[in-house]
């Protein structure tokens, strides 16, 4: 039963990042843009990977990136929808489904986030959060 659960969220990870077309980039990238900070903010206990999360945001806004930028959109517009497979608001479960669909986001875009956004992401994490 294991291996049919694992194949099922395999799947529905999968057509999570699924970049679709470009006026739903665009949508998502509206999204993220309004939501990001403020979730980030509410995560930062739970992810354990938070500097890559910036990182990977700064790749996705970053236009010279065409590559990564559907999948990661994809993968942060699932990180700040209030309502997901299991809500964020649950204690140590809730980001657990948004920090899968980020590893897998990230697996499938390997080396595309650059050494210039982790430096974004490092000056920004020193400073406070942006709203």
């Amino acid at each position: 039963m294991t291996d049919g659960t694992n194949k099922m969220d395999d799947i529905k990870i999968g057509e999570i990042l699924l970049p679709g077309e470009e006026s739903e980039q665009e949508a998502k990238a509206r999204k993220v843009q309004r939501r990001f900070w403020p979730t980030l903010k509410r995560a930062m206990r739970q992810v354990p990977f938070s500097r890559d999360v910036v990182a990977a945001y700064y790749c996705a806004m970053d236009p010279s990136d065409a590559a990564a930028h559907g999948i990661l959109l994809s993968a942060l517009a699932y990180f700040v929808m209030p309502f997901d497979l299991i809500p964020d608001v649950l204690a140590m479960v809730g980001f657990s489904d948004d920090i899968a669909v980020l590893t897998a986001a990230f697996a499938a875009i390997s080396g595309q986030i650059k050494e210039k956004h982790y430096i974004k992401a490092d000056e920004t994490l020193q400073d406070k959060l942006p709203d």
